[in-house]
């Protein structure tokens, strides 16, 4: 598939996102897009296929395209998410998207402090140390900041993986590489010592075994997040 489709597929994301095109609205007609772009039918027809997708359009033979309601857009895939992050709607997303990480990852890691394995705890460790060799950079350079927030979600992907449930670490996966595109987005503000010692506290109650303790680690530490994250995109 070329790639020639992002550009107008993003042009047209972000329309929609902040209101431009409305749900019930008709997309323009295939020849209008042509010249519009100045791509052939073929870069066309993969963009279509690219909105319809996500949830964002609905197309019907002989009929054209016609933009859908916002509940049923993939709000979890990054190009979708990073559109609606510049609308009006943006807090309300990332509230949603931190309420899911909530109900998903505070039972996730009681059940790793019950199931995980060496290896599991292995993979937690890593992550930590890469967090830790990038934070002293994180807050001078975007590369560095980047890196630091990809061992992040790292340490979350292990502490899912830990807790031995594969539909659970399934489920999980959009919603972290959703929380990665918010982390790019946000300034580069984040409390890395504040960030690093909850995660300490996590392993900690899930190498003991404490499947309580577990849980309120993670739950304080979600919240902290939630804070943080609301700020950065407040402020962008």
């Amino acid at each position: 598939m070329s790639r020639l489709y992002v550009g107008p597929m993003r042009e047209l994301l972000a329309e929609m996102a902040v209101g431009e095109l409305s749900p019930g609205d008709d997309l323009a007609h295939e020849t209008d897009l042509v010249e519009r772009f100045g791509v052939s039918r073929g870069v066309v027809r993969e963009f279509i296929r690219a909105l319809e997708e996500r949830g964002m359009i609905a197309v019907k033979h002989g009929r054209g395209a016609t933009v859908l309601p916002t509940d049923q857009w993939d709000v979890l895939d990054p190009e979708v998410l990073g559109a609606m992050l510049v609308a009006s709607r943006a807090d309300e997303l990332v509230g949603e998207a931190l309420e899911c990480q909530r109900l998903l990852e505070v039972q996730a890691a009681g059940l790793a402090a019950e199931r995980a394995r060496p290896d599991d705890l292995d993979a937690l460790t890593e992550a930590l140390g890469r967090m830790a060799a990038e934070a002293p950079k994180a807050a001078r350079t975007p590369r560095a900041d980047q890196r630091y927030h990809e061992a992040n979600l790292d340490f979350h992907r292990a502490l899912v993986r830990a807790s031995g449930n594969r539909a659970l670490a399934r489920m999980s996966a959009p919603l972290h590489r959703a929380l990665m595109t918010v982390a790019g987005e946000r300034s580069r503000t984040t409390d890395v010592k504040r960030q690093r010692a909850e995660h300490r506290k996590i392993v900690s109650a899930i190498a003991e075994g404490d499947a309580d303790a577990a849980r309120v680690a993670m739950t304080k530490h979600l919240a902290a997040e939630a804070r943080s994250l609301r700020r950065g995109v407040r402020t962008r």
